[in-house]
């Protein structure tokens, strides 16, 4: 396993967890840590057995945004270079979300600037209550562009209008408004709401989990026309004809456990 710098990953049977792992920066993003939360997702889809990520923070922060240090060597760099260093982030957000593997994000502190980009990646957002976000680069003098695909869908267009413009600080009870977090729950049963998640995650059918993933993603926003209806019965079809989907009717039908439910 590889020894990072900026964060732990943690192997158990069907669960890699991802610990961000900087409390004393708040966990934030510069370009070592975008570099290693990008392999840290590879190791992870590698693992034999893995059926879910959860990517959680140590500290009092899940992730802050972006290290400092690193934004004031990008004052000095030129044009093409801010381009270059810029490309980083939305290129490992991709890989977050591109993952064959559903991704929960155990959120226990602030979110702020990048770290709302992480969490709108995430296919499931937990949060604890005491936990607060903000998409703070207006204050600074820059915009969430590189963020902005993944949080506007996240959150709703009309939130992020507002948010976008006012770097607003706002609590767990407003996100889940809004939608960009799913359930919000006292931080001392935070782990426990997470560890329901992943218990019905586990229980369904691996390729289903990861071929429902890719479904939402392909046809969330889409106009339904003929051709997407068609591409919706050749999806489940495939499904129906697999070794999956057959032990999974014939265990329902039996009224026993499907093969992939080891306990």
């Amino acid at each position: 396993m590889t020894d990072f710098t900026t964060l732990e990953l943690q192997l158990d049977g069907a669960v890699a967890r991802i610990w961000l792992n900087r409390p004393e920066m708040r966990n934030a993003i510069d370009d070592v840590f975008i570099r290693e939360l990008g392999a840290a997702f590879a190791e992870a889809e590698a693992a034999p057995g893995v059926r879910a990520v959860v990517l959680g923070g140590r500290g009092p922060a899940f992730c802050a945004g972006a290290n400092l240090n690193w934004m004031k060597k990008a004052a000095e760099y030129t044009q093409e270079q801010n381009l270059k260093d810029a490309a980083g982030l939305p290129r490992m957000l991709r890989t977050l979300e591109q993952s064959r593997l559903p991704v929960i994000a155990r959120i226990q502190g602030d979110v702020y600037a990048g770290g709302m980009g992480l969490v709108a990646v995430c296919d499931v957002a937990i949060a604890a209550d005491t936990a607060n976000f903000c998409l703070s680069e207006v204050k600074i003098g820059l915009i969430p562009a590189t963020i902005s695909p993944y949080v506007i869908r996240a959150m709703g267009a009309r939130a992020a209008q507002r948010y976008f413009l006012t770097a607003e600080r706002f609590g767990a009870t407003e996100a889940h408004r809004t939608g960009f977090v799913h359930e919000v729950v006292a931080a001392d049963a935070l782990d426990a709401k997470v560890d329901e998640v992943l218990k019905n995650i586990t229980a369904a059918g691996p390729v289903a989990v990861q071929e429902s993933k890719r479904l939402w993603r392909d046809v969330a926003g889409q106009p339904i026309t003929e051709a997407l209806s068609q591409d919706t019965v050749g999806r489940i079809a495939a499904l129906r004809a697999s070794e999956e989907g057959r032990e999974g009717l014939r265990s329902f039908l039996e009224k026993r456990k499907p093969s992939w439910v080891t306990r």
